[in-house]
């Protein structure tokens, strides 16, 4: 990945108040930076939000603007960090879930991980679609017509996703390719 890749591309990422798994959230972050591409931090509510290592509160992170102020013309690409909690409200905040569909519908790059595709599910962009997640989720993906492969990273159209923060460098080597094409 080269400094300049992503050069004048910003990359949003969509979280909720809390429960964000914080290394699927800044080894991402880190990648769009290295590659010389601008994230920027969506969540429903303005302020911070709290990240996790696992079930222990890690570091709080300042939202940039919030996802009913955000249009999707705006961003290149749209990255959803894991952790239980983070998906679990973001899927129950009608904002949340607006930009999520209007992300995926529109082809852009949209990078799921861990418990993340809850969101897509509850977007109802998986039909047809396959991908992977966290293990415990994929009754929930063929329920909504999707399928689903235990692999380390899955691209099916402008959909990446992977199952866990050990797979980061395949997920942001494919974010990157698809979000620099």
């Amino acid at each position: 990945m080269t400094s300049t890749q992503l050069q004048g591309r910003t990359v949003a990422f969509l979280v909720a108040s809390e429960g964000i798994e914080q290394v699927e959230l800044t080894g991402p972050w880190q990648a769009v930076e290295q590659a010389g591409g601008t994230p920027r931090l969506l969540s429903p509510d303005s302020g911070s939000v709290q990240a996790f290592n696992h079930l222990d509160k890690a570091d709080t992170f300042e939202v940039d603007q919030t996802v009913t102020d955000a249009d999707p013309a705006s961003y290149d690409a749209l990255v959803l960090p894991g952790g239980v909690a983070n998906p679990d409200a973001l899927r129950t905040d009608k904002g949340a879930v607006d930009f999520i569909r209007a992300f995926v519908e529109s082809g852009k790059p949209v990078a799921a991980i861990c418990h993340a595709p809850w969101s897509l599910i509850e977007a109802d962009v998986v039909r047809g679609r396959t991908l992977t997640s966290w293990p415990s989720l994929q009754t929930d993906i063929r329920n909504a017509g999707g399928t689903w492969v235990d692999e380390e990273v899955v691209v099916d159209g402008n959909l990446v996703t992977s199952r866990k923060p050990d797979d980061i460098p395949a997920f942001v080597a494919r974010l990157t390719e698809l979000v620099a094409s």
